[in-house]
Protein backbone atom coordinates (compact mmCIF):
# COMPACT_ATOMS: atom_id res chain seq x y z
CA UNK A 1 0.00 0.00 0.00
CA UNK A 2 2.76 2.52 -0.21
CA UNK A 3 4.57 4.31 -3.17
CA UNK A 4 7.81 5.12 -4.05
CA UNK A 5 8.84 8.73 -4.31
CA UNK A 6 11.71 10.49 -5.74
CA UNK A 7 14.10 13.25 -3.85
CA UNK A 8 16.21 14.73 -6.18
CA UNK A 9 18.51 17.60 -4.24
CA UNK A 10 18.73 20.48 -6.74
CA UNK A 11 20.52 24.12 -6.64
CA UNK A 12 18.59 27.09 -6.77
CA UNK A 13 19.47 28.40 -9.97
CA UNK A 14 17.78 29.66 -12.53
CA UNK A 15 16.94 26.36 -15.30
CA UNK A 16 17.55 23.93 -12.85
CA UNK A 17 13.87 22.14 -12.67
CA UNK A 18 13.40 22.74 -16.04
CA UNK A 19 16.55 20.44 -16.44
CA UNK A 20 14.70 17.98 -14.13
CA UNK A 21 11.55 17.61 -15.92
CA UNK A 22 13.13 17.74 -19.42
CA UNK A 23 15.17 15.00 -18.45
CA UNK A 24 12.02 12.64 -17.45
CA UNK A 25 10.22 14.41 -20.34
CA UNK A 26 13.13 12.56 -22.70
CA UNK A 27 12.71 9.61 -20.52
CA UNK A 28 8.97 9.32 -21.52
CA UNK A 29 8.19 9.32 -17.58
CA UNK A 30 5.06 11.25 -16.22
CA UNK A 31 4.85 13.01 -13.47
CA UNK A 32 1.48 12.62 -11.52
CA UNK A 33 3.15 14.35 -7.94
CA UNK A 34 5.27 16.82 -7.26
CA UNK A 35 6.70 19.19 -4.35
CA UNK A 36 9.26 21.62 -4.19
CA UNK A 37 10.75 23.27 -1.04
CA UNK A 38 13.97 25.66 -1.38
CA UNK A 39 15.93 27.57 0.40
CA UNK A 40 18.48 30.12 -0.67
CA UNK A 41 21.10 27.67 -2.08
CA UNK A 42 19.08 24.48 -3.01
CA UNK A 43 16.19 22.76 -3.47
CA UNK A 44 14.19 19.46 -2.16
CA UNK A 45 12.03 18.16 -5.64
CA UNK A 46 9.85 15.20 -4.43
CA UNK A 47 8.14 13.55 -6.98
CA UNK A 48 5.68 10.94 -7.66
CA UNK A 49 6.11 9.18 -11.07
CA UNK A 50 4.69 6.63 -13.38
CA UNK A 51 7.71 4.93 -13.91
CA UNK A 52 10.43 5.09 -10.63
CA UNK A 53 13.05 2.90 -12.59
CA UNK A 54 13.47 4.52 -15.69
CA UNK A 55 13.68 8.10 -13.78
CA UNK A 56 16.05 7.00 -11.37
CA UNK A 57 17.95 5.42 -14.03
CA UNK A 58 18.06 8.70 -16.29
CA UNK A 59 18.37 11.15 -13.69
CA UNK A 60 21.39 9.70 -11.89
CA UNK A 61 23.08 9.22 -15.75
CA UNK A 62 22.87 12.85 -15.96
CA UNK A 63 24.82 13.76 -12.38
CA UNK A 64 21.57 13.86 -10.07
CA UNK A 65 21.58 12.04 -6.78
CA UNK A 66 18.64 10.56 -6.46
CA UNK A 67 16.54 8.83 -3.17
CA UNK A 68 13.38 7.12 -2.90
CA UNK A 69 11.17 7.47 0.13
CA UNK A 70 8.27 5.31 1.27
CA UNK A 71 5.06 7.64 1.05
CA UNK A 72 1.40 6.75 1.02
CA UNK A 73 -1.27 7.95 -1.52
CA UNK A 74 -4.64 8.67 0.26
CA UNK A 75 -7.86 9.76 -1.54
CA UNK A 76 -9.41 12.81 -0.04
CA UNK A 77 -13.30 13.72 -0.88
CA UNK A 78 -13.32 16.84 -2.94
CA UNK A 79 -15.98 18.97 -0.36
CA UNK A 80 -15.35 20.75 2.22
CA UNK A 81 -13.59 19.20 5.54
CA UNK A 82 -12.71 16.10 3.53
CA UNK A 83 -8.86 16.38 4.31
CA UNK A 84 -9.68 16.31 7.76
CA UNK A 85 -11.89 13.01 7.58
CA UNK A 86 -8.18 11.91 6.82
CA UNK A 87 -6.48 14.02 9.31
CA UNK A 88 -8.67 14.20 12.14
CA UNK A 89 -8.59 10.24 13.13
CA UNK A 90 -4.89 10.55 12.86
CA UNK A 91 -4.12 13.51 15.33
CA UNK A 92 -6.78 11.44 17.63
CA UNK A 93 -4.32 8.67 17.46
CA UNK A 94 -1.12 10.54 17.57
CA UNK A 95 -0.03 10.12 14.38
CA UNK A 96 2.42 12.41 12.80
CA UNK A 97 2.40 14.05 9.16
CA UNK A 98 5.90 14.52 8.19
CA UNK A 99 4.63 16.34 4.91
CA UNK A 100 1.89 15.80 2.50
CA UNK A 101 1.31 17.18 -1.28
CA UNK A 102 -1.50 17.03 -3.13
CA UNK A 103 -2.81 16.07 -6.83
CA UNK A 104 -5.70 15.90 -8.82
CA UNK A 105 -6.77 13.28 -10.71
CA UNK A 106 -8.73 13.42 -13.81
CA UNK A 107 -10.10 9.81 -13.95
CA UNK A 108 -12.06 10.00 -10.24
CA UNK A 109 -13.95 13.50 -8.87
CA UNK A 110 -11.65 13.18 -5.47
CA UNK A 111 -8.11 14.62 -4.74
CA UNK A 112 -4.99 12.24 -4.17
CA UNK A 113 -2.93 13.41 -1.46
CA UNK A 114 0.93 12.02 -0.71
CA UNK A 115 1.60 11.51 2.80
CA UNK A 116 4.61 10.99 4.83
CA UNK A 117 4.23 9.51 8.45
CA UNK A 118 6.36 9.03 11.31
CA UNK A 119 4.27 5.46 11.62
CA UNK A 120 3.11 3.96 8.02
CA UNK A 121 1.82 1.26 10.25
CA UNK A 122 -0.53 2.83 12.36
CA UNK A 123 -1.64 5.21 9.80
CA UNK A 124 -2.83 2.62 7.18
CA UNK A 125 -4.58 0.95 9.93
CA UNK A 126 -6.78 4.04 11.32
CA UNK A 127 -6.98 4.92 7.59
CA UNK A 128 -8.19 1.24 6.91
CA UNK A 129 -11.05 1.64 9.77
CA UNK A 130 -12.41 4.58 8.56
CA UNK A 131 -12.67 2.93 5.01
CA UNK A 132 -10.00 5.66 3.13
CA UNK A 133 -8.74 4.59 0.00
CA UNK A 134 -5.42 3.81 0.18
CA UNK A 135 -3.40 3.62 -3.76
CA UNK A 136 -1.26 0.80 -4.45
CA UNK A 137 2.32 1.62 -6.88
CA UNK A 138 0.47 0.28 -9.48
CA UNK A 139 -2.81 1.85 -9.40
CA UNK A 140 -0.96 5.06 -9.05
CA UNK A 141 1.67 3.94 -11.84
CA UNK A 142 -1.80 3.25 -14.11
CA UNK A 143 -3.55 6.80 -13.53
Amino acid sequence: MFVEQISIFIENKEGRLAEVTAILRDANVNIRALSLADTTDFGVLRLVVNDNENAEQALKKEGFAVGMTKVMAVEIDDEPGGLNKVLDPLCENEVNVEYMYAFTNPQCKNAIMIFRFHDYDKALKILGQKNIKVFTKQEIRNL
